[in-house]
């Protein structure tokens, strides 16, 4: 412990709030909250025993800050917000997983429609799902609005339209658009499809084995095919009943399982009786106890899912009355099962175990690509830091035209998509890559400097520009300009047998091939010829387009996108007689005129 946390501990005051753990680098790897921050924030530096992983990150610890609240509730509020804004690699955040997918329907309004949505609110509307792994909530989605001929459209039909839409003529949709169908009818229809969802199956099993059969007879075998995909996932899901479990019961099961090393948490979902699925997720939240990670899974869990009245929990929660007060007062927390309940627990507990089995390789090896790699970058390199964020700068262009850099960053050893950037050339003529990383660098730091643009307002630890020698003295000038060649290394890696030149040496540094470094390097560099390639093609399609279809008068951006969906290329539309153009829906023989004229007065 040093003497900045030493002094810090000693002026910490005994109230709510949340600490903040910086590493040596200045980055937060921890934000927590507390009752009391002084008791808290001492427990990680007094001399007791601790779990493995609080030492693993006290030990990376370089100094804290802490901020005051008026209560616990408020701290949990500011706490949420800070690991969102900085992703702390400590903090759970759910990593392993996308956010699933429910399907919802407002029934306050006299026409309901569903839809699929990935974002929980409370707006009154009802969810059903989350639906995992082997279950498309698209697909059922589909199967609902075709089976019970529910509307699509997603007007809120204040007032009758003036016609249906094609779905209505294929015998798809009851037309409530039109008032085709009245509006107590059309909620019959829209109860059918509830019960559906609650997992009544039963009869939508039947009628589409007999649909299958029939289209099978009548040698349709493509619809079939698809009538038959859409069965076999509705038995699966009917497969998924739980014996002497009540249909309308709803409940989730966490458990917690560890190694000391690796940690697992399996949810178990369960809806209307049936297991929907099963997630699992790594843990490293470096909590004191079981019981503070589990807290801290729910409550961060929680957020953006759908609450059933019932958890049953494989520890106790250490304010177990806080953790209603911020999702909901009225769940039932179980954490001493019995029956049915412990058998459901032992489920995901087994699936919790198998996780940190077969993932303890997997996670390994992510670390060995990732940070691993970065330490051993920064070790062959002689960097003065760990390089935590690195940007890699790419040119892209054909015989100088259409000239286009990339921006790629890399946070922790993992691509950071949010931040990459695209830049048109603006100041250099022909073809100069030189000139081009030159500009574009320029433009980059200068938007460091007066902080402009979420990007480009943290500044890069490692630059690594795609080339040799030449390309690394260009960009080095560029930071000297802005006196930052202290603060920013900068590094250019050539292709041809991979060499990597830094700034005042003269012979390249050669990484043995198999290296992890080297191929930390190798992906930035890849993915940033990826990202410009991508961007100079795009930019190329468009001033193709532009410099021809633009010129004609009365042909806007809706008929450009007619012309160039019939005839896919400019070239091809040139070539179109007049008879051709004027059978495109959208284009009148006036456009059609005014585009024959033009192409062939240029030929002329």
């Amino acid at each position: 412990m040093n003497e900045k946390i030493t002094k810090k501990l000693e002026e910490i005051p005994e109230k709510s709030g949340v600490y903040i753990m910086h590493d040596k680098s200045g980055d937060v790897i921890y934000v927590g909250k507390a009752k009391n921050l002084k008791r808290r924030v001492s427990s990680y530096f007094n001399k007791s025993l601790k779990p493995p992983k609080v030492l693993a990150m006290t030990q990376n610890v370089d100094w804290f800050e802490y901020i005051i609240t008026p209560n616990e509730l408020d701290a949990f509020a500011l706490e949420n917000n800070l690991i969102k804004k900085n992703q702390p690699f400590y903090n759970i955040l759910l990593k392993d997983s996308k956010t699933f997918p429910y399907i919802k329907v407002n029934l306050n309004q006299d026409y309901p429609n569903f839809l699929v949505t990935r974002k929980v609110e409370k707006d009154g509307a009802k969810y059903f799902g989350p639906y995992l792994a082997g279950v498309s909530a698209n697909s059922i989605l589909e199967f609902l609005n075709k089976f019970f001929k529910l509307r699509t459209c997603k007007r809120l039909l204040l007032k009758p339209e003036k016609r249906e839409c094609l779905n209505y003529e294929m015998g798809l949709c009851l037309a409530p658009c039109t008032r085709r169908i009245s509006k107590n009818s059309y909620r019959e229809a829209v109860d059918k499809a509830l019960d559906f969802l609650k997992g009544n199956y039963n009869f939508a099993l039947e009628s589409l084995e007999e649909k299958m059969k029939n289209l099978a007879e009548t040698e349709n075998f493509e619809r079939a095919i698809e009538v038959r995909q859409i069965l076999q996932m509705l038995q699966r899901l009917d497969a998924q009943s739980i014996a002497n479990l009540p249909k309308h019961i709803n409940k989730d099961v966490v458990a917690y399982m560890t190694n000391n090393s690796s940690s697992a948490i399996c949810v178990l979902t369960l809806r209307n009786g049936r297991i929907l699925g099963m997630q699992t997720f790594s843990i490293i939240d470096p909590s004191l106890t079981e019981n503070e990670v589990i807290e801290n899974f729910v409550l961060t869990y929680y957020q953006n899912a759908i609450i059933p009245k019932e958890i049953i929990l494989s520890n106790n929660l250490p304010d177990e009355d806080f953790v209603k007060k911020v999702l909901d007062k009225n769940i039932k927390f179980i954490t001493n099962p019995k029956g049915l309940n412990f058998k459901l627990l032992k489920m995901a507990k087994e699936n919790a175990v198998e996780h940190i089995e077969k993932n303890i390789s997997r996670d390994k090896q992510k670390y060995d690509n990732t940070i691993g790699a970065l330490h051993v970058l920064k070790e062959k390199l002689g960097l003065k830091s760990l390089p935590k964020r690195m940007e890699c700068y790419d040119i892209s262009h054909i015989s100088g035209t259409n000239k286009v850099a990339s921006m790629v960053v890399f946070k922790n050893g993992e691509a950071k998509k949010s931040d990459y950037r695209k830049f048109t050339i603006k100041t250099v003529v022909g073809n100069d890559d030189f000139a081009s990383l030159k500009e574009t660098l320029e433009r980059r730091l200068n938007r460091y400097k007066n902080q402009d643009g979420a990007s480009f307002c943290e500044k890069p630890d490692l630059i690594v520009i795609d080339g040799g020698k030449g390309q690394l003295s260009s960009c080095l000038e560029i930071l000297q300009k802005f006196n930052l060649e202290k603060d920013i290394e900068i590094i250019s890696l050539a292709k041809k047998i991979e060499e990597v030149f830094v700034p005042f040496q003269s012979e390249p540094l050669i990484l043995d091939r198999s290296t992890t470094a080297l191929k930390l390097l190798q992906r930035i560099r890849d993915e940033a010829h990826r990202f410009a390639i991508t961007f100079h093609r795009s930019v190329r399609g468009k001033n193709m387009v532009k410099s021809k279809l633009d010129e004609i008068d009365g042909i806007g951006p809706k008929k450009k996108e007619l012309l160039l969906n019939a005839f896919e290329t400019t070239e091809n539309i040139s070539k179109a007689d007049l008879k051709d153009l004027e059978e495109i829906k959208g284009i009148n023989k006036t456009d059609a005129v005014k585009i024959f004229n033009f192409f062939h007065k240029e030929r002329d």
